[in-house]
């Protein structure tokens, strides 16, 4: 098995070859960038990084907008590690496509733990991939792909999911009408527990529901359950 790759990007020295230090422990291999444009110099010339470990506060583009562009380009596990700590950056980081967001001071053992579970996840999508039916799910007009993950519209635009969204769309399309638990969409999407306070769930839903829904206070297909969770009320085709 290759040896997962992990790109940190840091400008605070002491704070990255800590943590170059504390994943080469674990056996990955670990690449450094100080900002943007050394960032995006990483992962042209090295195109197997398995996840990217980013602080916001970065010189030049700071880790949102930077986030933002990694997002239009692949589809990488990408950690937010920072010490702005208030909802409006952590709601923006995970509209934006981050799939963790972790504040310092940091447990050493946390955060090697999450990125093991995220890249055990993300380098599993290939062989998940292959377990698919090699189809198109339809429902309402609408056409999900299941091996590039694209969603196209009934008018025929199609935008490829990130995969937190494929996932929880995917997993609600396998069963119309039941209702999941933040729990269960949670730990499907990310593998892990929901935490307290943890809109991870609610999040990715309201990005889910903008693909397709005009009015978010009447949703068209997926549903929200109030005390229990969400679920999908289109109709999938036969």
């Amino acid at each position: 098995m290759q040896t997962p790759v992990i790109l940190i990007v840091e400008d605070e020295d002491v704070t990255r070859l800590n943590l170059v230090s504390l994943f080469e422990a674990e056996g990955y291999k670990v690449l450094e960038a100080i900002d943007g444009d050394d960032m995006h110099d990483k992962l042209t010339s090295n195109d197997d990084v398995s996840l990217v470990i980013m602080d916001i506060n970065l010189p030049g583009k700071n880790g949102l907008i930077l986030a933002r562009e990694l997002r239009q380009k692949k589809n990488i596990g990408l950690i937010f590690l920072t010490g702005r700590d208030n909802d409006v950056d952590r709601i923006l980081g995970l509209e934006i496509g981050a799939d963790d967001y972790i504040t310092k001071p940091f447990n050493p053992r946390e955060l090697t733990i999450r990125a093991r579970n995220l890249i055990s996840r993300t380098g599993s999508s290939t062989e998940e991939t292959k377990l698919e039916t090699n189809g198109v799910l339809t429902f309402n007009g609408w056409e999900l792909d299941e091996n590039s993950r694209c969603l196209t519209s009934p008018s025929g635009v199609a935008k490829r999911l990130p995969k937190g969204e494929y996932r929880a769309l995917r997993l609600m399309l396998d069963s119309p009408g039941r209702i999941f638990s933040r729990e269960q969409l949670i730990k499907h999407m990310t593998g892990r527990e929901l935490r307290a306070n943890d809109r991870t769930v609610d999040v990715t839903i309201r990005r889910i529901r903008k693909h397709f829904e005009s009015d978010a206070t009447t949703p068209e297909l997926i549903s929200t359950i109030h005390g229990e969770g969400y679920r999908f009320i289109g109709k999938l085709d036969s």
